[in-house]
Order: structure tokens, then sequence, then C-alpha cells
């Protein structure tokens, strides 16, 4: 009875696949130890570090190592050396100390190259999940003389991958640059370790610090795409509601434009279909009837089971009441916000939503 073929094809050539495997999936697991105990040590020591919007660069907070073509470079002065030896090669000895004097006097200009600089956070803007959150920094300098390649990212182990922003700092003068981080939860989030390193002149030394600003970032939730109209507004006590909500998500009272009527009253919709009929016509949303209901987003009633699905119809509904100019309330868990319109209403909504 012959054994069964592997799809590698022979039972030998199966059997050598599933052996080495073996070994790769042990070489893995035995990594994996490693990588814990040394994401357990960078959360230990990034713990340490003082939270801080600005940070100057000193002695204390800046670290200087061999980076991999540093290890080359002595490793071959090594090598150098002892052929000189060897050989009683006086001209061998001369270029060995001479390649290793400009690698001390490079190690002294990496480091200073960095220590001294000053950085500077600013306050994040709030962003939507999914979205990056846009961290500008700056770079100041008082020294007379330039800085040159100095690059800034996340310190995380999930972004590794994301490209440095680089930069150069003139003398006694500043940079900016921007680092993308990204959010992809809702809510107010701590930022990111972040490191600043260079290895400028020569690359054979790496000199870095970390940094842990002390700001942190509100995570709207995520809009959602192609959400229903605005549902219909509520009466007022003592009113009949004879103002409805169309599926356009506007109020159908409207009237004649009269000069001195604000802009946001205007109801560009219908004006695009009289100036597509050949007539120019502008009507504004009537007041007195828009003021007899009032537009309430309500949690309860957003037709969604999941909870962050109904956040993202929320967050949708408000930014397209909005964009209306009309007045809206939120209800939500615990919480309710009166109607009102603008900036600072919209904000307040959707920073209850992050937080719900």
């Amino acid at each position: 009875m012959h054994p069964p073929r592997s799809a590698f094809g022979s039972p030998h050539r199966g059997a050598a696949a599933v052996a080495r495997q073996n070994r790769l999936q042990g070489a893995s697991g035995s990594l994996r130890p490693w990588a814990a105990v040394r994401k357990r040590a960078q959360a230990w020591w990034h713990s340490r570090l003082p939270r801080t919007d600005t940070l100057t660069l000193t002695q204390r907070n800046v670290y200087i190592l061999p980076s991999r073509p540093g290890w080359m470079l002595a490793f071959t002065l090594l090598l150098l050396l002892v052929a000189s030896i060897n050989y009683q090669l006086n001209l061998g000895y001369l270029l060995t100390f001479l390649l290793a004097g400009c690698a001390l006097v490079g190690m002294h200009v990496c480091h200073g190259n960095l220590r001294g600089v000053t950085l500077h956070l600013g306050t994040p803007n709030p962003v939507h999940a999914g979205q990056a959150v846009a961290l500008d920094i700056r770079l100041a300098s008082e020294r007379k003389s330039p800085r040159f390649g100095l690059g800034l990212g996340v310190v995380d182990q999930d972004v590794r991958g994301q490209p440095l922003a680089w930069t150069d700092v003139p003398a006694q003068g500043s940079a900016q640059v921007q680092v993308a981080w990204p959010a992809l939860a809702r809510g107010l989030h701590a930022l990111p370790p972040l490191t600043v390193l260079t290895l400028y002149p020569l690359g054979t030394f790496k000199v870095w610090t970390v940094w842990r600003p002390a700001s942190q970032v509100l995570v709207y939730p995520a809009v959602e795409s192609n959400a229903p109209p605005l549902p219909g507004g509520e009466p007022l006590a003592g009113h009949q509601g004879s103002a409805r909500v169309q599926s356009t998500g506007e109020f159908d009272g409207v009237r004649a434009y009269r000069r001195g009527d604000p802009i946001r009253a205007v109801v560009w919709k219908k004006a695009a279909q009289t100036f597509a009929a050949g007539r120019d016509d502008l009507v504004s949303r009537d007041a007195l009837s828009t003021q007899r209901q009032q537009l309430w987003l309500d949690h309860a009633q957003c037709g969604l089971v999941d909870v962050e699905a109904r956040l993202s119809r929320l967050t949708a509904w408000v930014i397209m009441a909005d964009q209306l100019g009309m007045d809206y309330g939120l209800r939500l868990p615990g919480r309710e916000l009166p109607p009102d319109q603008g900036v600072s209403h919209r904000s307040r909504c959707l920073e209850a939503l992050a937080l719900c």
C-alpha cells in the first residue's frame, strides 16, 4: 500500500516541506516572546518620559548609537588594523587612523546637529474616524549654523512603515514639519510618542530622541456615506406643524427673496432650478413657518441597530443640517443639546457624538 501523495509531489518532498515549515514556525514562535519583551520594555521606558508640548533637546534626552553603516565601518577598520599590524604597513596605519578620526569627528557633529533644538507642537485639530491626524511641529534653533537632515515620525509598532518627515533648520530660525498619525477609533486620544533623529553628516551614527506630547486629539465618528435625508421636524407646543422637511432635507416653507435676507436663508437648490428654467427668482426660508417646528436628531430614531452606525448617521445629519443653515438639536442617551446653529453648536454636537 503506497503512502498518500502530498500537494508538494512525492511523499519525501512532502515530508521535507512540512519539516521546513515546522522549523520556520518554530523560529517565528521563538521570536514572539522577544518581541513582547521588547514592546514591554519600550512601553516602560516611554512611561517614564514626561509629557510636554515643548521640548528642548539636551545631553540628557538625546541618545546616540552607531548605525548599520557605522558598525560596518568599525568592522572594516578592525580588518585594516589587523592587516597593518600583520604586514607592518605604515600606510595602512595611516589610512586606519585617518578613517577612525573622521568617524569620531562625524560622531561629534552628528550629536551636535540635534542637541539644542527646541520642539513645539501645535494643538491638533479634530478629525473623523479613519482620517489621519496632522501634527504640526515647529523646530527652532538659536545656533548660528544651520542644522541638516532632521527626521520626525511616530514611535509605534503599528506604523513603523510610515516614512519620516525630513527637514533642515536654518541658522537662528525655525522650520515647520507636519507628521501624520492614523486615528482609527472615535473618542479623546492621547498622542503617541514621537521621535526626532538625524544621521548627518556621514550616516555612521544615529542620534535620536523620544518625545511624549501632552496634547490630546478628539476623533469624531466617521461620516456615513450616502446618508438618508434629515428627519422630519417636531412641532412646537401650541403650534400646528405646517412646515415639513422634504426628502431633500429642507423645510418647504419658503417665500420670495427680500433685500436684506441673510445669505444662509436663501434656498440655493430652488434657485438653481429657477435658473435652469430661465428665471432668476430667488426664494428664502419663511422664518415664521420654520419656527413652528424644531429639528431634532435623535439617537433612538436613527433606524439602525449598531451603535457606531447610529453615531455615523447622526454625524452626517449634523454636518448636513449645518450646511443648510438650520436650527437643530441633538438627543443622545443621557444628554440633550437644545436646537441652535453655527460653528460652535456643530462642534459641541460632534464632540458629544465622539464622547458618547
